[in-house]
């Protein structure tokens, strides 16, 4: 899966993950990461349409190019009903409700996407849970 495909990253250069559009009512899902268990592709699509439903505009889970997952949200200017300051603490909530959802797909981009050694990112964890 190395390929770079740009037609799935969004204007700050971040690979989509997924996403949902409240203006469009649609749910897209990168099959770049279909490899992903299924039980973890529906929990992401229930996150992304649960957020546009409550706040409205675009919602999208990525990853940046060090393969941390990014949240991030958007409204068409003329959206005089999208809540900036309700999607930044929902964005705070989904981090802190999901966060091992978070950490096991950040690892799964190292691995999957990054190509990194298994045996070594194995490593760096086990140094990491002993510091």
């Amino acid at each position: 899966m190395k390929k770079d495909r740009t037609e799935n990253r969004d204007k700050n250069g971040n690979l989509i993950l997924c996403g949902a559009n409240a203006y469009e009512k649609k749910y897209f899902f990168n099959h770049d990461f279909d490899r992903i268990p299924e039980s973890i592709q529906e929990d992401l699509h229930i996150v992304c349409v649960l957020f546009t439903e409550e706040v409205g505009g675009i919602f999208t889970i990525g990853f940046d190019s060090e393969g941390q997952v990014v949240l991030s949200t958007d409204a068409e200017e003329d959206d005089i009903y999208y809540d900036e300051v309700s999607s930044g603490l929902l964005i705070g909530e989904i981090r802190r409700n999901r966060e091992e959802l978070f950490e096991q797909l950040e690892l799964y981009y190292r691995l999957a996407v990054k190509g990194e050694n298994p045996e070594a990112l194995l490593k760096e964890l086990a140094d990491a849970e002993e510091a």
